[in-house]
């Protein structure tokens, strides 16, 4: 998996899947059956009701293993669940300013407005480095993305300034957001954990991740007038589709509805 580039989160998922599967079947891999594999994905589904991404993701580990390692032909006749369409929670602009604004440490509250203003991924913003950031041209590269593509994205001045207090306090060398480990940039757990803690402090209720102001990043622009086409390039999808949930949730249309109870003439009037 490492000589094919398959990224570390993805081999990490791979050998949990797979370990999990053998210790479900209690067999050795050489004596699992096409019956094995599908009484484990039912287990999944069924008794421990995961998610489809994560069942799809069972289904790949599988397929690797048996079906392109030990050339096992029956992983191949496996049909895959649809995904779940789910539209992604968005947070309103005054939410995503109460929760900057609760943060006070300056590398946290740098790293949640790169997030928010550029629509990064958790696993994107860990992993940038100083000379990332091109202030003059108002830019952010992104190396390694997902797809191992590339591509630039925006920089807000607002963060530019948080960002440029922040570096003047930190120094950031190779990391911009280093972790506690000597070498090593802060981990997407951390950065997971404080979004979690600031939406505790604000009282938001809904069911949000840091993921969310990615979300956030893109609904907003599509509501300010910008072109699916920006966005999508802005945030690295592949498929102009994936871009599109967004008019879904977008207030663009949909805040330009009159209910027509709205219209309606109504009373106190008498019992």
């Amino acid at each position: 998996m490492v000589s094919r580039k398959y990224s570390p989160k993805t081999i990490k998922a791979y050998i949990y899947y797979n370990r999990d599967f053998l210790e479900f079947t209690d067999k050795m891999s050489e004596y699992v059956t096409e019956g094995d594999i599908k009484n484990y994905l039912f287990h999944l589904a069924e008794e421990k009701q995961v998610a489809t991404s994560t069942l799809n993701s069972a289904i790949n580990a599988m397929k690797f293993y048996y079906g392109t390692i030990l050339k096992k032909n029956f992983i191949y006749e496996l049909k895959r669940p649809r995904k779940d369409k789910k539209l992604p929670v968005v947070l309103s602009k005054e939410k995503v300013s109460k929760i900057l604004s609760a943060v006070s440490n300056i590398k946290h509250r740098s790293i949640l407005m790169l997030t928010y203003s550029a629509g990064l991924r958790v696993s994107e913003v860990v992993k940038l480095k100083p000379e990332d950031i091109d202030s003059d041209r108002k830019l952010i590269l992104i190396k390694g993305a997902k797809g191992r593509k590339d591509r630039y994205t925006t920089l807000s001045n607002v963060a530019l300034e948080t960002l440029r207090t922040y570096y003047k306090s930190v120094k950031p060398k190779d990391w911009l957001f280093p972790g506690q480990k000597k070498g090593r940039h802060i981990s997407t757990r951390t950065v997971e954990k404080v979004f979690e803690d600031v939406i505790k402090r604000v009282g938001i209720k809904k069911d949000v991740s840091v993921h969310s102001l990615r979300h956030s990043y893109a609904t907003h622009l599509l509501e300010g007038g910008t072109d699916l086409r920006y966005i999508q390039e802005l945030l690295g999808h592949k498929s102009s589709k994936t871009t599109e949930i967004y008019t879904h949730v977008s207030k663009k249309s949909i805040g330009k509805i009159i209910s027509p109870l709205d219209n309606l003439e109504t009373g106190g009037g008498d019992e």
